[in-house]
């Protein structure tokens, strides 16, 4: 246990309610191990596929590296790759007359973590990710990157998908060039244009031909 890392500091970013405690105190308590405690972490972090899980974690699962939350009576490891997607988490557990059911909201987990030496793809996908996409969604709509390329006429152009109620929307144009264009191109500069993979404008990169 001497080499893990409690951060104290983790408390006020993530947190187990009072409720979802006790649910996995008594969860615990039935497996009949001393020390185990539940191990916390997201699977396929910073997409839209992300998925945040529980696992129980035996006594010397521990791993160096694993940050913890410390409760009365469990601990809870954090997996180090997944602090970053787990900041504002909580768990709760919510009692019914089934029971009760234990919830997991992490607002962080599909946001995309992206540092100074990221692709521009990978900044493009930040963006969409972090702050066209939450917009979008109100709408039941989305947008992804589906390719990157140097045209010999626009510069560096990008070429997106629109999904889920923007897909084959009217106003899709207009929240192309007034919300997403606009948007991409003041962080990243290097853009010289943003498409919809449905443009025919362009020869050999159009789309759907």
């Amino acid at each position: 246990m001497s080499d893990l890392q409690p951060v104290d500091t983790l408390s006020s970013n993530m947190s187990v309610t009072p409720s979802a405690q006790e649910y996995l105190r008594e969860l615990l308590a039935k497996q009949n191990t001393p020390g185990i405690g539940v191990r916390i972490f997201v699977e396929n972090p910073g997409t839209p596929r992300a998925e945040c899980c529980m696992a129980y974690c035996m006594p010397g699962e521990e791993k160096a590296g694993d940050l913890q939350l410390v409760y009365p009576d469990f601990i809870a490891h954090l997996d180090a790759p997944s602090v970053p997607y787990l900041q504002d988490a909580v768990i709760d557990y919510n009692k019914d007359r089934f029971g009760g059911q234990l919830t997991f909201k992490a607002p962080n987990s599909k946001v995309p973590r992206i540092g100074e030496d990221a692709s521009i793809e990978e900044r493009i996908g930040y963006v969409l990710q972090s702050e066209i996409n939450p917009g979008l969604a109100a709408h039941g709509g989305n947008v992804s990157l589906v390719e990157l390329f140097d045209d010999p006429e626009d510069g560096l152009t990008a070429v997106l998908q629109f999904g889920g109620g923007c897909q084959g929307c009217s106003a899709v144009d207009m929240t192309l060039k007034q919300g997403v264009e606009t948007t991409l191109r003041a962080q990243i500069p290097q853009l010289g244009r943003v498409i919809d993979q449905t443009d025919h404008s362009k020869k050999e990169t159009a789309y759907f031909k």
